[in-house]
């Protein structure tokens, strides 16, 4: 049985499970809930996160200077960075549009606005501003940087130290052979840690579904279903339009290959956590060459939020109409460059979707307070926008790739490359 069949018998097993121990409803302190949902599960899930998120520094900075020192001494560095950074604010833009033209289509607001929606806790955090995000992605201290988990800055380092590796000759050279014997032991890792998503999956899957407020989705149901079809429609129709336009390639071979990675992005809510998983995917099952995959794929983890732009699109609309204030023209465009640069300028912080959003509803004179609306089913929602941000990644890096023919095609085209069987 490969490695996609038993993550999905572990997800379908953990919303069983978690739906049964819902429909009991046991109160907080049974022993239900204290010893199998906050205990046993819980722990399972943040175990199998943090097992994931224990190699996304050591995996990026070893990839990446990796990346970064056969990049310099081609000289492709700046062509390949320009062509990445483009393509992740071009399908932001591409998001949020088709974001805000759908919900001006549907208006979940209007019908919204005579339900009784429990308006849920929520105290926004001040946005970063536009200087300090700038300054604040070079890094003072490589190795707090490190620590911190600061990713962007993480980057920063790692291409420097690559660019440096490539010109400094014989020197260099040995060390950067060091790199790539470490990159083979890192993949090597990621490959024995990725056998523990199908219980991590389970667990997850089980504690959220135990807990998930189906109420607040029926009340929201028209922001709910707004969100979703435009987050299937970007991931059906514009990133498969790039593959086969750009990239000259088969989309329902790349989905195929990314199966894994967009299963365990669904499952963890984080593009952060899933990042040693899509590289090993860019790399050994779709054949981007390290050099690409190694700078588009952190990157993208880092800055591409797709999924969180269209959120950002449905919910400016949905928060407008349900307080009656009409936006205009103007507005929506500005909501779309607000959006699609918060992209990068709130990369790397805590609670990013709310405070691109808040970010949004300032630019527009919408109350901040409206978030409050749609937190309590946010939860849902970001395990679907964080598995299209994954295939976005992945969409990015393998374009980028087969412009630079640093695509392997050969192991592209193979069904079986780098794939994951189970012992």
């Amino acid at each position: 049985m490969n490695l996609t069949v038993r993550i999905l018998i572990g997800m379908a097993a953990g919303v069983v499970l978690g739906l049964l121990i819902q429909s009991t409803g046991v109160a907080a302190d049974h022993w239900l809930r204290v010893y199998l949902v906050d205990g046993l599960l819980d722990a399972g899930g943040s175990i199998f996160i943090r097992s994931l998120q224990l190699m996304v520094v050591p995996l990026v900075l070893v990839s990446l200077i990796c990346g970064a020192a056969s990049l310099g001494s081609h000289g492709n560095m700046g062509r390949v960075g320009l062509k990445t950074i483009g393509l992740y604010l071009m399908t932001t833009a591409l998001a949020i549009t088709i974001a805000l033209v759908l919900a001006l289509i549907v208006s979940p607001g209007e019908s919204a606005g005579d339900a009784d929606i429990v308006m849920s806790e929520f105290t926004p955090k001040e946005p970063t501003s536009i200087k300090d995000t700038l300054v604040n992605v070079f890094p003072k201290n490589p190795i707090a940087a490190m620590a911190e988990g600061n990713m962007l800055q993480v980057i920063i380092f790692a291409l420097l130290f690559g660019i440096a590796l490539s010109r400094t000759g014989e020197a260099g050279a040995r060390l950067a052979s060091m790199f790539d014997d470490l990159n083979e032991v890192m993949m090597k890792l990621i490959t024995m840690l990725i056998q523990l998503a199908p219980i991590g999956v389970f667990c997850l899957m089980a504690e959220m579904f135990s807990n998930v407020g189906w109420r607040e989705i029926y009340k929201l149901f028209a922001y709910f279903m707004t969100v979703v079809v435009a987050l299937l429609l970007h991931a059906a129709i514009v990133y498969p339009a790039l593959l086969s336009g750009l990239g000259r390639i088969s989309p329902l071979k790349f989905y195929k290959k990314m199966r894994e990675p967009m299963l365990v992005a669904f499952s963890t809510s984080s593009s952060g956590a899933t990042l040693p998983v899509t590289l090993r995917t860019v790399e050994k099952r779709i054949g981007v060459k390290n050099e690409v995959a190694a700078f588009a794929v952190p990157l993208g983890a880092t800055i591409n939020m797709d999924g969180t732009a269209i959120m950002q699109g449905v919910a400016t609309v949905f928060i407008a109409q349900f307080y009656a204030i009409d936006l205009g023209m103007s507005d929506y465009l500005m909501v779309i460059l607000t959006a699609t640069m918060a992209s990068i300028g709130t990369a790397g912080v805590p609670g990013v979707g709310l405070i691109m959003l808040t970010m949004v509803l300032n630019q527009v004179g919408l109350p901040v307070e409206g978030i409050m609306l749609i937190i309590g089913i946010d939860r849902l929602l970001d395990m679907l926008r964080t598995a299209v941000n994954i295939a976005g990644d992945g969409s990015v890096a393998t374009i980028v790739a087969s412009s630079e023919d640093d695509l392997d095609r050969e192991v592209f085209e193979d069904p079986e490359a780098g794939r994951v069987i189970g012992n």
